[in-house]
């Protein structure tokens, strides 16, 4: 294939900064965006680019010159051969880590402004740092920015493009820094902005099912344990278990922020360096709470990203549970929910067929996410301390590797399984009717029988036993328990008396619950205003 080259770079204008010292000091906050989602592609076909015109060392050797007609790495000062091609595919990692261009551009720019803040660069290069990694964002977010294998990774990239669009002053950018802080602080703003955008569709999908629970208040339907019919509950009610258990995931995540909110750039490659720089500057302008404290731990540490997997791992559990349960409830056999032929899918032979494919697939992609974790915790397993570059290999896994192939990452996965959650929530109706003929089954006020023979002072072991003779009188009368007469009732206990029947029936027994927490009509009321001021959705459903 025909070599690519790379476009002349245009002429730079002026920078347009108001001051230098403004720039020093700007507090530079990370935005919220979707890199972490898409990104551009790699141009993979691309030949080897013309050799950097960098000038040789003093010994006229390769440093900084041609190998063997590639370009030099910017590291390949000490070598004299090239690495072979082979080598070169298989350490590349641009393909998948490119989606840190943005994170990786904020952190130069923090960097450079700190290196002139402490006069180890001059203000007029940092100004020319600054416009240049401005121009390279805006290539990239265009699409006119060649990615290229021979650099080997989204760091080496935009230095490298830095130095052919601006010259000597981007040697200096590279000052107190290796990519081994760069990478992680790279990573550890790319996780902060993920686990921000998570956490807003945690929410999503919170007011989602509360609003879902208001359009269905005073509807009962059978509680189950061991998948056997237990005892009623309001539905809304249930719809709010799922949501107590996102907002522990929310919470989850944002522990997890906080604890990975700390600042490993100026730990250099391990030991920190002798240059004077101003660490709590950078950690400042980037948001984060502090620099890290060890410099070893500070490139070594994958503990961030393990919490956020294993964060993420939990909430695609209680995910795919919510999706088993819908799953079900979908089915003939039990016919309670009706999702809208706008998230069904049909059948290529069965024409009849109209299935919840959009929670199946909830309930299978969790397996990935959870594989994710795993995968992780066993590279993490045998490392020593400091960087090593089988974190390279895979601490990215949350990347794609290619646009085309459904390789889904932990935290794609885990935004598509919340997004289609949501939406499958505003979509579906409950049937009445089939949920109502589905009530008398199962002896659902059974226990609330045996609290109404403990309120007549009979001890609980004795009123479990009298009760379950009661169950099996019905059995052989083929009725329920509200069908029994008084003296049916007496014939097991002469405690029962005609004021039983107020506990009898799943309307009677829904009333009776009383403890805080309960599906009480009351308890449940009070946890539906609960979440209603919690999350600002008003009565009609619309979020505020």
């Amino acid at each position: 294939m025909e070599a690519k080259l790379l476009s002349p770079p245009p002429p730079l204008t002026q920078p347009s900064l108001s001051s230098s010292a403004a720039v020093a000091t700007r507090r530079i906050v990370s935005p919220l965006n979707n890199s972490f989602l898409s990104f551009p592609k790699l141009n993979t076909s691309t030949a080897l680019c013309r050799a950097s015109t960098m000038n040789t060392g003093a010994g006229g050797g390769a440093a900084g010159g041609r190998i063997e007609g590639k370009e030099a790495k910017l590291w390949g000062g000490r070598f004299e051969e090239s690495v072979t091609d082979v080598v070169e595919r298989f350490t590349e990692s641009i393909s998948f880590d490119k989606a840190l261009y943005k994170q990786d551009i904020m952190g130069s720019r923090a960097h450079a402004s700190m290196l002139a803040h402490q006069g180890l660069m001059s203000t007029s290069d940092q100004d020319s740092i600054l416009q240049g990694l401005d121009e390279i964002e805006r290539r990239i977010e265009a699409g006119e920015f060649t990615w290229r294998t021979d650099r080997e990774d989204v760091h080496m990239n935009i230095e490298a493009a830095l130095t052919d669009l601006i010259g000597e002053p981007a040697k200096k950018l590279h000052t107190a820094r290796s990519r081994n802080d760069q990478v992680l602080t790279d990573f550890r703003l790319w996780c902060r902005d993920a686990i921000d955008e998570i956490h807003s569709l945690i929410k999503h999908l919170q007011v989602a099912l509360v609003t879902l629970a208001l359009k269905n208040e005073g509807i009962i339907v059978p509680g189950y344990t061991h998948l056997q019919r237990a005892q009623p509950l309001l539905l809304p009610h249930l719809l709010l278990a799922y949501v107590e258990q996102l907002e522990r995931d929310a919470g989850r995540l944002m522990d997890c922020r906080a604890r990975l909110n700390f600042s490993p750039l100026g730990a250099c490659a391990l030991a920190g360096t002798g240059l004077p720089i101003d660490r709590f500057m950078t950690s400042d302008a980037l948001g984060f709470t502090a620099p890290l404290r060890n410099s070893i731990d500070a490139v070594s540490d994958r503990d961030f990203v393990l919490e956020f997997l294993s964060a993420n791992s939990i909430t695609a559990i209680h995910l795919s549970r919510l999706g088993e349960e819908w799953v079900l409830w979908a089915s003939e056999e039990f016919g309670f929910l009706v999702p809208s032929d706008s998230v069904s899918t049909g059948s290529s032979i069965m024409p009849q067929k109209k299935n919840p494919d959009p929670m199946e697939l909830v309930r299978g992609k969790s397996a990935r996410v959870v594989g994710d974790l795993v995968t992780l915790l066993v590279l993490c397993k045998g490392l020593p301390q400091a960087y090593n570059r089988d974190l390279q290999a895979r601490s990215f896994l949350m990347y794609l590797k290619e646009d085309k192939e459904p390789a889904f990452d932990s935290v794609k996965t885990i935004i598509g399984m919340l997004e289609v959650c949501a939406e499958f929530a505003q979509n579906v109706t409950f049937n009445q009717e089939r949920i109502q003929k589905a009530l008398p089954a199962g002896y659902l006020d059974a226990t609330t029988l045996a609290d109404y023979l403990v309120k007549k002072g009979v001890p609980f072991r004795t009123s479990h036993d009298i009760v379950g003779r009661s169950v099996a009188l019905c059995v052989s009368k083929n009725c329920q328990l509200q069908d029994l007469k008084l003296d049916d009732l007496k014939s097991i206990s002469p405690v029962f008396d005609d004021d039983v029947y107020e506990y009898l029936g799943v309307e009677n027994a829904i009333d009776k619950f009383s403890s805080y927490g309960s599906t009480g009509s009351n308890c449940v009321a009070s946890q539906l205003d609960y979440w209603v001021a919690r999350l600002q959705i008003d009565r009609a459903g619309s979020s505020r």
